[in-house]
């Protein structure tokens, strides 16, 4: 009897938390326009460029009997594990039902994000096996390392995405870790997340843990997960990434397919080249999402770097930046929603270098029109490691740029006209009507980044940046306090836990 009104008790709330919201946010609306880079010229090319890619060269799917039968299937060229496709045939597919826009349910329905049209969502970084900050010697990361980003990136305004493998917690086997992590995204924030993509099993204990949370029947018909599926360049998808693919798909939740070119490694060093390339590959596994399920989620990811030919080390820079934007272009004229990166620097600490590959990397993808910054902060070592006082100072770059997206207005009240008047040649606007108005929000007040004079600032003991974004960041986990959670979901979700752990 007890346990049956627990149940009831628990889908009631649990229909109540799925019930979308007229007003899905937060997150960013941009009310500014996009830099494109390319003319139309050179966006066809690169286009016509990538249909010759696909049908002439093709693409390698290995390890993956079940996704060469669909593609063979829909009438693709498949010989051994090498596929080709007509010209035109991905993009049509693509056409035919991929989603321009969808939305991302979260564990608290105001916390529903939008991929597509004029949305941004940020996330934290991505992937790293090491971790650091002032007060964290350099070491590989820890699942309480992930927990502390899950908790700092829900605290946050400024992320409106929870993430996925923020950090890889090596103290963990890693046939049971993604368990852990998943497990942690649903505890310690109830905004949306990603899952795990390391095999199709671990992906579909993604789906499992958000049946838990939202309901088999609702997840059917929305989106409230999503994998991060990599593309092994140049031109392979490989048996792993594919039956994750092919298990977010199937459920109908999200699919970010993102190839990862390095100049003259994994793809050509001319930007045209590269552009050329990751395009093909894109269009190959989102055509792969919509063969699996029509009309299920995806998003056109994209990375790349250069390659220091001294030192082989990636770098991010001029060239770099040339393909974000010109990346942007080629995903609208898909019309899928875009992700790219972001927040991501080659310094080993948070210092000048840090702030300026960072600040520039992130311009870039900004104008390119991003909708999902993946790492959108905290990221060093080209994504190697994840620092924390990083992911602080990163926090007030967001903030800032959400500021700038959303443009400014010209009316009447901002135009001033009656405070000018009234302060006439010479006077000054400290007490006039628009500055006592708005003094409090006129401009954006950074958390962390210091503006104070610099007598202010030596009687506050002389910090530097990452010791002020230490502070911050220990100051915030003093204050934690974890989002509400049914009693009946927690246990049902450690159950689930224990029971599929491995020996």
């Amino acid at each position: 009897m007890d346990s049956r009104r627990s149940s009831k008790s628990l889908n009631e709330r649990r229909s109540l938390r799925t019930r979308i919201s007229s007003n899905p946010a937060p997150y960013i609306t941009r009310k500014i326009g996009t830099f494109d880079i390319l003319d139309e010229e050179s966006l066809s090319l690169i286009e016509r460029s990538a249909d010759r890619i696909l049908s002439e060269v093709g693409i390698e799917v290995r390890n993956d009997p079940v996704s060469l039968k669909i593609f063979k299937d829909s009438g693709a060229y498949v010989q051994g594990e090498r596929v080709r496709f007509e010209t035109g045939f991905c993009r049509s597919v693509i056409n035919n039902s991929a989603p321009s826009e969808f939305l991302q349910c979260a564990r608290n329905p105001a916390r529903t994000v939008k991929f597509g049209g004029n949305s941004i969502v940020f996330s934290p970084a991505y992937g790293a096996p090491f971790v650091s900050a002032l007060d964290i010697e350099r070491r590989y990361a820890r699942m309480s390392d992930f927990n502390d980003i899950i908790k700092l990136a829900h605290m946050s305004p400024y992320f409106h995405h929870s993430g996925g493998t923020v950090c890889e917690p090596t103290d963990i086997d890693v046939s049971n870790r993604h368990l852990d992590m998943v497990r942690s995204h649903i505890l310690y924030s109830d905004k949306p997340f990603m899952g795990s993509v390391t095999s199709e099993q671990r992906a579909r204990d993604t789906l499992t843990m958000t049946e838990i949370v939202f309901g088999k029947d609702f997840i059917s018909e929305n989106c409230c997960t999503m994998g991060l599926i990599n593309i092994n360049s140049p031109l392979v998808l490989d048996g792993t990434m594919l039956g994750a693919l092919r298990a977010y798909s199937s459920a109908n939740q999200c699919c970010v397919v993102t190839p990862f070119v390095i100049g003259a490694a994994a793809g050509p060093m001319s930007p045209a080249g590269t552009l050329a390339q990751a395009l093909a590959e894109v269009l190959a596994g989102v055509t792969l999402t919509q063969l699996v399920r029509p009309g299920s989620p995806v998003i056109f990811g994209y990375l790349s770097t250069g390659l220091n030919m001294k030192s082989g080390a990636p770098v991010r820079y001029d060239e770099t930046w040339k393909c974000f934007l010109a990346a942007g272009q080629l995903a609208r004229r898909l019309n899928i929603p875009f992700r790219c990166g972001s927040s991501t620097t080659s310094a080993k600490l948070p210092d000048y270098q840090a702030g300026l590959e960072t600040a520039l990397n992130f311009k870039s993808a900004l104008m390119a029109g991003t909708h999902f910054f993946i790492h959108a902060s905290g990221s060093t070592e080209g994504g190697l490691c994840f620092d924390f006082d990083k992911l602080i100072l990163d926090s007030d770059m967001l903030g800032m740029a959400e500021r700038f997206v959303k443009g400014f207005n010209v009316d009447v009240d901002t135009l001033c006209f009656e405070d000018i008047k009234d302060v006439g040649p010479g006077g000054n606007f400290f007490t006039s009507k628009h500055t006592l108005k708005n003094y409090r929000d006129g401009y954006f007040l950074p958390e962390v980044l210091d503006s104070q004079t610099f007598e202010q600032w030596a009687e506050s003991g002389s910090k530097n940046s990452a010791e002020l974004a230490m502070l911050k960041r220990k100051d915030l986990l003093n204050k934690y306090e974890p989002p509400a959670i049914e009693l009946a979901m927690k246990d049902e979700l450690n159950d689930f836990v224990e029971r599929s752990r491995k020996v």
